[in-house]
Parts: structure tokens; C-alpha cells; sequence
């Protein structure tokens, strides 16, 4: 896990990008389309968390058990 602000980034232009998909579709009249793809970009921000989370709980882990 990088430490510095890539993923705040990532996570930030994947908002970005989300938002003016959402906005494009809504006003071409594709409600249900542009809240799928709403859901689909939660989802991907979701994942790009739990990955983050799961390497920290593993740096914790190996911190306090003394595993390399």
C-alpha cells in the first residue's frame, strides 16, 4: 500500500468521472442507467477501500505477531 495521495486521487477522478456520467445520461432522459452507473463506480471505489484496509490489517497483523 502506497502511502502517499494516489489513491485519494484515484478515488477522487473516479468520483469525477461517475458524476458527469450520472449527469449526462440524466438529462438524456436514463435515470435507471445513470443510477447503475452510479453503483457501478461505488462498487469500484468500494473495492480500491477494502484492498487498502486489507493491506493495512495486514501491516498491523505482522506488526504485533512479529511476522515478516
Amino acid at each position: 500500500m502506497i502511502l502517499d495521495a494516489t489513491i485519494l486521487f484515484q478515488i477522487a477522478g473516479i468520483g469525477i468521472i461517475v458524476a458527469m456520467i450520472h449527469t449526462i445520461l440524466k438529462q438524456m432522459g436514463k435515470e435507471e442507467i445513470a443510477h447503475f452507473a452510479t453503483l457501478v463506480g461505488f462498487i469500484i471505489v468500494l473495492a480500491i477501500v477494502i484492498n487498502g484496509l486489507s493491506d493495512l490489517f495486514q501491516k498491523i497483523k505482522s506488526l504485533f505477531l512479529f511476522q515478516g
